[in-house]
């Protein structure tokens, strides 16, 4: 009887352990977001892009294989205002006649515990290639993937906001935060 329940016990064990494998290979985008906040004259402001195409290929067994990527419809921008809308295509700023998308493509992903991990990649924003590091979280809910990330961003680094706008009237960090939503397969 001991060891019945022993070999129940183990069988038990490593089904388990397969059923918390998942994979995710495609992005609802439509119920998917990207958003950003930063301070403007000491306000906080509020902004979403509404265009963007996204990759996935992530098995929580196979993380070297892991990947995904990011295109973003610069011009899809809502800051909250059509004024603020118009001057952020303008060459200050994304200058969307030139660079009309902004592009991560990861290189990494390393397992931080169970649902965090750290992936790495590379941003490529106004023509200026930057490696970063993005925290995300994945939150399983009944058979889909909900990946949460943040990342604060230098407007500087990537020429954001030139000329009259490279003062302090808008923060420098620019905090990025999206959720990519997948059906698990």
């Amino acid at each position: 009887m001991p060891l019945r329940l022993l070999l129940f016990a183990a069988f038990t064990s490593c089904v388990m352990v397969g059923a918390q494998a998942a994979e995710y290979n495609r992005v609802n985008t439509s119920a998917s977001q990207i958003s950003f906040t930063y301070q403007q004259m000491g306000s906080r402001m509020y902004g979403t892009f509404g265009k963007f195409e996204a990759t996935l290929d992530f098995d929580t067994d196979d993380l070297g294989k892991a990947q995904t990527t990011l295109h973003i419809d610069l011009a899809s921008i809502d800051a909250g205002s059509e004024d603020a809308n118009t001057e952020l295509v303008k060459p200050a700023w994304f200058d969307t006649g030139k660079f009309p998308l902004a592009v991560f493509k990861s290189s990494r992903f390393t397992q931080v515990d169970e649902h965090r991990y750290q992936v790495a990649g590379q941003l490529t924003l106004k023509g200026i290639t930057r490696e970063v590091e993005v925290p995300v979280e994945l939150k399983p809910d009944n058979a889909i993937g909900i990946f949460d990330g943040e990342l604060v961003l230098n407007r500087e680094e990537f020429g954001l906001g030139a000329g009259e706008w490279a003062d302090s009237v808008v923060s420098r960090d620019i905090n990025i935060k999206f959720r990519v939503v997948a059906p698990q397969q």
